[in-house]
């Protein structure tokens, strides 16, 4: 007996959209595919595609939230899969979009978190995409802190409930288990004093053992801690501490991404990070990821994009930042102009950082995220800024003096500051002390689960090419290899 095709209802939701945002099947098509693009996604949709679509035929994976958002800019108004007859799904590219509410933000970001929990091998392939940059740091930008966050009593109003367009699909039993947590009451002082705590363990542990090491254990804390949290009850304060306190660990979950090389899924923690501080009304922390953003850019070859978020967080926070905070700003754009090779507006940026940061005070209130900026970090930047810019005699004792403030327990910022200095080195024709250096950074290396430490070496190495005959070299080599 042969089989028919399966019968389709024609969706008339979505034909009414088509001819309200005045789009041909194959305009619609070449939209879809554009935004694919921008979210790293190949995507290969015509218009035989939409007229199936039409038909009835529901796309898979991520298109019907693709389509959603084509419409969303077209006629000016926030649409879902739903109110395109679509079957909604938590989007693999989910987090590149700013939130138009507190609300929006949570069901993007744990349906994030509950993604990368759950298959985090897939969603470490997913592109970086530049373009992807330009919209959260605009509506951050022009944006401004919620009217409100506050939850009521579950129940009362429908909040506590998992929204559908959140979910992802997981079995019964873990269903009933997820919204019983969800249910599970009003957040506390102490809720939020345990996720800042959470915060400086993990980022610790990054600092020391690099981003690979503890980071799905983040990720899960995320998940089945903070999530409940932000779906619980709260009033408005404690509302906005409960934003920054996630804000905080999305971003830290973003970096911990960077440095395994995720770039896709860091890119997408930083953007609902930025957009959890704007529910927190922290302006400041939202600049914060912007320099985050910024310094993937710049990691990834970016320094124009590296620049311009730099600049949208200088401008975002006006003049009135603390002076760590202030130098931090400063050092990020610096970094984008030194990998551009563009040497004036370079110094220019670093002669501001080393301003602000002599005018700070011991009794300044530096937000406890840019504490670590000291002459330490400075040191380190101006490293790599004169690096960048081959300027190796300045970026060798700038280096030096950076390992010789950095405490231990910076361990991989101390690696990458003895990657510079190695480099910077050998710019000098210092061979053989160039290549001690980058034994002992490989050694530390080693002993991280950093993509980042081991591309420090791999970059040093590459520059090493030139001398590959040298005894140096060779030597270097050898106690490379016995690493391994």
């Amino acid at each position: 007996m042969t089989e028919r095709p399966p019968q389709h209802t024609p969706n008339r939701q979505l034909a009414a959209l088509i001819a309200e945002a005045g789009f041909s099947n194959a305009g619609l098509a070449r939209r879809v595919d554009q935004l694919g693009i921008e979210h790293g996604l190949d995507l290969r949709y015509d218009k035989t595609s939409v007229t199936r679509w039409l038909r009835g035929q529901q796309p898979r994976g991520t298109t019907p939230a693709l389509i959603a958002e084509v419409f969303t800019r077209r006629l000016g108004r926030r649409l879902s899969a739903q109110d395109l007859g679509l079957d909604a799904c938590a989007p693999v590219y989910a987090g590149l979009e700013f939130a138009a509410t507190p609300t929006e933000a949570v069901d993007i970001v744990s349906g994030l978190w509950r993604k990368d929990s759950g298959s985090h091998a897939e969603l470490r392939k997913i592109a970086f995409t530049p373009a992807g940059l330009v919209v959260p740091s605009r509506d951050w930008l022009i944006g401004r802190a919620d009217d409100r966050v506050a939850r009521g009593d579950p129940g009362t109003d429908g909040s506590a409930r998992v929204p559908a367009q959140g979910r992802i699909s997981v079995p019964r039993q873990r269903q009933t288990d997820r919204v019983d947590r969800i249910q599970g009451g009003r957040v506390t002082s102490g809720d939020i004093a345990a996720l800042r705590s959470v915060g400086e363990l993990f980022r610790a542990l990054d600092h020391a053992y690099g981003g690979g090491h503890a980071r799905q254990a983040l990720v899960r804390y995320l998940e089945h801690e903070c999530e409940p949290m932000l779906r619980g009850t709260y009033g408005e304060a404690t509302g906005r501490r409960l934003f920054a306190a996630a804000a905080d660990l999305t971003r830290l979950a973003g970096w911990t991404s960077y440095d395994i090389a995720a770039h896709g899924l860091a890119q997408r923690y930083f953007v609902q990070a930025l957009r959890l501080a704007q529910a927190a009304g922290d302006r400041p922390y939202g600049s914060y990821v912007l320099v985050t953003m910024s310094r993937q850019a710049v990691y990834l070859g970016h320094g124009r994009e590296a620049v311009q978020l730099a600049r949208v967080a200088q401008q975002g926070i006006g003049g009135s930042a603390p002076p760590a905070v202030q130098a931090l700003l400063h050092c990020a754009e610096a970094r984008g102009h030194g990998l551009l090779g563009e040497v004036r507006a370079c110094t220019a940026a670093l002669a501001r950082a080393e301003r602000a940061l002599e005018t700070a005070r011991p009794g300044d209130e530096t937000p406890y995220w840019a504490r670590f900026f000291d002459e330490a970090q400075l040191a380190d930047e101006l490293a790599h800024c004169h690096r960048d810019l081959q300027q190796y005699r300045a970026a060798s004792q700038h280096a030096e003096r950076s390992l010789q403030l950095r405490s231990a327990g910076f361990a991989r910022s101390r690696l990458f500051c003895r990657v510079v200095l190695a480099t910077a080195r050998l710019g000098l024709g210092e061979l053989e002390q160039a290549c001690t250096l980058g034994a002992e950074a490989a050694l530390q290396a080693s002993e991280m689960r950093s993509v980042r430490a081991h591309e420090y070496v791999r970059e040093f190495e590459r520059r090493l090419e030139p001398y590959r005959d040298a005894a140096a070299v060779r030597g270097y080599r050898d106690r490379v290899a016995a690493l391994g």
